[in-house]
């Protein structure tokens, strides 16, 4: 055998940033260079990187929300050692293997209104199978959606993408309305017009960090149904303990979705998977008869991988009591992060739930702030941001990122596990990193200029 994966990172490893931008988005190995993010990792356990020197990093970003048990969990790990030395006969297509079922059936205990799941591979995935389904079942083909959603980048779910930045040359997409979030005047009026199959909406919204208001989706889900159409509750993000109970929906009562997609934290950080959990007259009208019996399928869904790592992502949640962690070390970091806001003039806002925290920041009062505040959004909105994640990164090895294009907004989302230490340390840099922006000066500031220049020069 003349593979060594071993050999080839000792030798390759270390040309990472120049074999990216050679051959494959050219622009990412750039943007690190330029915001100082250009690390070398080489190790990762639970909610902490390590450099080559071993310092450690704080990781508040949990790949987007994927690592939700943390990385390189012991249990997933035997999992996967398990299921690959089991050399089971995977994806043969025409047979029912026993770990799709059993990770269904797993998953359905968490929403017992709902009977049935699609598996697939990503978030994305997931909501292109809950908007073909829900046209289906409806026979109605336009999609609602929330002013500044984000439901995925294929086309299906770009349809229903609230950041014009990201539709943005992909037209024509697929018929889709926008409404406000909280606003169900919006949601009837365009309900009243009879074509509409589905809502689909994120319990708490990742752009920016914004929660349905208080009986919303409840409302919303009478209006739906009462219109013959579906509540969709991408869960990709929220999903999964992210926000103190299994899923954002449930924090309120009575909201029971006709579909619901999850991703991201069920792969326990390895294997890619996506899943789509629905009602059994929608499943059963979609899979008919024998003839559509593939009628909406993925090559690799369901692969003995991907169930493995979401069965063992699953029984980590339980043993170690995951959800009451990401509420318990939540409150406390979102409660100290807010007793700052009235110390600090540039610091806004705290909301979210759970280990879903969002930070924004807003015009100072003092004059001598405010001109620079003023600078830096004159340049490009959302570059205090940015100003503020990178000395976190570089002073304080702390991992985060902002929350969305054009936002003054960093977006918490840590792997599940973390701790009260390391909600600690974030708070204790954070201050630190305020501390030296209210001071009006010092290396904050001086990157802030950096920052304004390159965005000058984009324009």
């Amino acid at each position: 055998m003349t593979f060594d994966l071993g050999k080839l990172l000792d030798e390759r490893g270390g040309e990472r940033y120049e074999l990216h931008g050679r051959h494959v988005n050219h622009q990412l190995p750039r943007m690190l260079h330029t915001i100082g993010f250009d690390k070398t990792y080489v190790r990762a356990e639970g909610a902490h990187f390590f450099d080559e020197e071993g310092n450690d990093y704080l990781d508040m970003l949990a790949g987007f929300g994927v690592m939700g048990i943390g990385r390189h969990h012991p249990v997933v790990r035997k999992a996967l050692h398990d299921v690959l030395d089991a050399g089971l006969a995977d994806l043969t297509r025409f047979d029912c293997q026993p770990l799709p079922g059993l990770l269904a059936e797993k998953l359905l205990t968490y929403t017992p209104h709902l009977d049935r799941v699609f598996f697939s591979n990503s978030g994305t995935e997931a909501v292109e199978t809950a908007l073909k389904f829900a046209r289906y079942y409806t026979g109605r083909t336009r999609v609602l959606y929330c002013d500044h959603a984000f439901h995925g980048l294929t086309t299906g779910s770009l349809s229903v993408n609230g950041e014009a930045s990201f539709r943005d040359g992909f037209a024509p997409l697929l018929p889709d309305t926008a409404v406000p979030l909280g606003d169900l005047d919006a949601l009837e009026r365009e309900l009243r017009k009879g074509d509409v199959a589905a809502l689909i909406v994120e319990p708490i919204q990742g752009k920016g960090v914004h929660a349905a208001p208080p009986g919303y989706l409840r409302a919303a889900q009478e209006l739906l149904h009462k219109h013959k159409a579906l509540l969709v509750a991408d869960e990709v993000q929220t999903g999964l303990g992210r926000t103190g109970d299994f899923y954002a929906y449930q924090h309120e009562d009575g909201v029971e979705p006709d579909l619901v997609c999850v991703a991201k934290a069920l792969s326990g950080g390895y294997v890619p998977v996506g899943a789509t959990l629905g009602r059994d007259a929608v499943f059963k009208k979609v899979y008919s008869s024998m003839d559509r019996v593939l009628v909406h399928s993925a090559s690799f869904a369901g692969n003995a991988s991907a169930m493995a790592a979401g069965l063992a992502t699953l029984a980590v949640m339980e043993d170690e009591e995951i959800v009451a962690n990401a509420r318990h070390v939540g409150d406390l970091l979102r409660g100290r992060l807010a007793a700052l806001v009235d110390t600090y003039e540039l610091l806004y806002e705290v909301r979210g739930r759970g280990l879903m925290i969002g930070i924004e920041f807003g015009r100072p009062k003092s004059l001598k702030l405010r001109s620079r505040w003023t600078m830096l959004q004159a340049a490009r909105k959302g570059l205090f941001a940015q100003m503020v994640v990178v000395p976190l990164l570089q002073r304080h090895r702390i991992l985060t990122q902002v929350s969305g294009d054009h936002l003054e907004v960093i977006k918490l989302i840590p792997p599940l596990v973390v701790t009260e230490a390391d909600a600690d340390r974030f708070v204790e840099a954070f201050t630190q990193v305020m501390d030296d922006a209210h001071a009006g000066g010092g290396l904050i500031w001086d990157f802030g200029k950096t920052l304004v220049k390159q965005a000058v020069a984009n324009r």
